[in-house]
């Protein structure tokens, strides 16, 4: 009886439908449905391939998607002054003419997508001056030119995705300053367009999807002050960004999800004081390093789903006070600690199911807020131990909870003395392992206190092992070994004491030293003076090598001499000389001197 009824009332509300439709329809264009109550006419999918006639001066609203129209020539819609929505979408479009929409001035949105327009004019948007919103996503566009849109001063949202797009002039966006969303999805850019952006001053959200981007450079949005919402995703190819790509941007909102990123990008995001949504999602990131989000400090939400991070260090979340809702689902996390955050007090929401966690005491606090969080999709689930493998967080009982959720010391095995006594130039090995639940990590101080990294000349291995290479005096001391766990650390001292070498086998000044091959003086030191490095051997060689280095550059100089003489033809054998001797004065001239000249002949040898 419901069934029945349920149809009598179906039927008598599309009886209605009708009776009222033929109540408000008029005389309208052909092929069109018009509804002038409502101010709308409907020629969607009528097969039309032109704009058609005799639709009602006053329309509003004009639809004549699903069509075959392939042109829009000037004036199309002049006597349609009324309109306030046209929707040309799903035609055959390839051109449209310059002034195509004049007299279309309350006009306030346009929608032309999926269509085949490769170029746009120039002046095709002129007498628009109301339109906020431009829909030309769909095409083949692959340029947009300058000046484009400059006639729509009132554009607020521009739709331009899945298009060509190669190219944008600098001064594409020119005019645009009332532009608040702009929609670049799915185009063949591999660069921001740096130029054309700065002329929207007044941009409020910018979308780029799926885009060629390999990186993002110094001051990319630039001008873009306004600018709260960037998303820039499923760029497979972008795998950094310079330090001050955002630089200028107060964003609340950031998503940079379906990259190539491998570490969180914290210089760039450091100024972003007021950012309060973060999505690195799918980024091949594996550590959220401590203390380098603190600068965030309005950061609400952080979302870093598929990345495949696998640690979660201490302090990572510190000085987020504000932070509430947490999603690291589908990594390969083995915990997440209480440490890394700055109060939990404030997490509401958290997501990391997906993950081969260990429920032990790391995780015991998710358990005790378990009331006052949310999950949200999937309950996480236990991987290890073995004894409760599959089971999810609201599986266990408060009873179970202090008693599965334990963790055991870390304890060091290697408890021998380990004093190594040798001399300079070896290499000395400090063995240190360790076991706990979970598995305890081993650090190395050296006997001034300092970490040890796993590099350097003084090194910890993967396996925990302290290698000292060639051992100075100065590496003498006590290292200490110190495995630590979240229930409790463990600790052994080792030392190391490095005999120099005696100080005459070590003075240089008594000894020449050449690629490891010691040369002893043969003179003992006369009057306290230094002795010779040499011996008389060795000194022999030393000369003699150094003569017969000369003697065969003087024969390369004469062969080079003898050639080139050669050369120059017939070679004089004699030379002839003038000369002006020194003048004699005579002895009646009163101081007048006579000059005599003379000349001689060389004979060259």
């Amino acid at each position: 009886m419901c069934v029945a009824a349920d149809w009598r009332r179906l039927y008598w509300w599309v009886v209605l439908q009708w009776v009222v439709g033929m109540a408000l329809s008029a005389p309208c264009a052909k092929r069109c449905d018009c509804l002038p109550k409502l101010l709308i006419a409907n020629c969607s999918s009528r097969h039309l391939s032109s704009v058609p006639s005799g639709v009602p001066d006053n329309t509003q609203m004009l639809n004549l998607t699903g069509n075959h129209l392939k042109t829009l020539s000037r004036r199309q819609f002049s006597g349609l002054t009324q309109l306030r929505e046209l929707d040309l979408s799903g035609n055959e479009l390839t051109g449209i003419e310059v002034e195509a929409f004049a007299g279309l001035q309350y006009l306030l949105a346009l929608r032309l997508s999926h269509n085949r327009l490769k170029i746009i004019p120039v002046g095709a948007f002129s007498g628009l001056p109301n339109v906020q919103f431009l829909d030309i996503s769909q095409n083949e566009i692959l340029v947009f030119l300058d000046d484009m849109f400059r006639e729509m001063p009132s554009l607020q949202k521009l739709e331009a995705s899945e298009n060509d797009l190669v190219f944008i002039s600098s001064r594409a966006f020119s005019g645009l300053a009332n532009l608040q969303e702009l929609n670049l999805d799915r185009c063949n850019l591999t660069s921001v367009p740096i130029e054309a952006l700065s002329q929207l001053t007044g941009l409020v959200q910018l979308r780029f999807r799926r885009l060629g981007l390999t990186t993002l450079p110094n001051n990319s949005f630039r001008q873009l002050g306004r600018l709260r919402d960037l998303q820039v995703t499923h760029c497979p190819w972008l795998d950094s960004l310079a330090a001050n790509s955002l630089f200028g941007l107060n964003l609340t909102s950031l998503t940079l999800s379906h990259c190539n990123l491998s570490a969180v990008p914290y210089s760039p995001l450091h100024h972003l004081v007021y950012l309060r949504y973060l999505d690195l999602s799918y980024n091949p990131i594996t550590t959220i390093l401590s203390n380098l989000l603190g600068d965030l400090l309005r950061l609400q939400e952080l979302h870093l789903v598929g990345a495949g991070l696998l640690r979660i260090e201490p302090g990572a979340f510190r000085n987020l006070a504000f932070f509430w809702l947490l999603n690291v689902s589908e990594n390969r996390l083995a915990t997440l600690e209480v440490s890394a955050f700055h109060s939990v007090a404030a997490l509401e929401v958290l997501r990391f199911d997906g993950n081969p966690l260990a429920c032990d005491c790391r995780l015991l606090w998710v358990m005790r807020r378990c009331p006052w969080l949310r999950f949200e999709g999937r309950s996480p689930a236990c991987v290890t131990p073995v004894q409760v493998q599959g089971r999810t967080f609201g599986d266990f009982t408060e009873a179970e909870i202090p008693r599965v959720f334990t963790c055991r010391q870390a304890r060091i095995l290697t408890r021998k003395p380990q004093d190594v006594r040798t001399e300079e130039g070896h290499t000395v090995l400090f063995f240190c392992a360790a076991d706990g639940d979970p598995a305890p990590s081993i650090i190395w101080l050296n006997p001034k206190r300092s970490v040890l990294t796993g590099s350097g000349r003084i090194r910890t291995l993967a396996n925990g092992t302290l290698e000292v290479r060639y051992a100075q005096v100065q590496d003498s001391g006590y290292y200490l070994c110190i495995a630590s766990n979240a229930a409790g650390n463990d600790s052994i001292s080792v030392s190391l004491r490095v005999r120099g070498f005696p100080a005459s086998t070590r003075n240089r000044s008594g000894s020449f030293f050449l690629e490891g091959w010691s040369f002893a003086s043969g003179q003992a030191a006369v009057n306290g003076s230094q002795p010779f490095p040499f011996d008389v051997k060795t000194l022999v060689i030393a000369v003699t090598m150094g003569f017969l280095s000369f003697l065969s550059s003087v024969a390369v100089c004469f062969i080079f001499m003898f050639f080139w003489s050669q050369s120059k033809g017939q070679i004089k054998h004699t030379a002839t000389i003038n000369f002006v001797p020194r003048s004699a004065a005579t002895a009646s001239g009163g101081g007048r001197t006579t000059m005599e000249t003379g000349r001689f002949t060389m004979k060259l040898i």
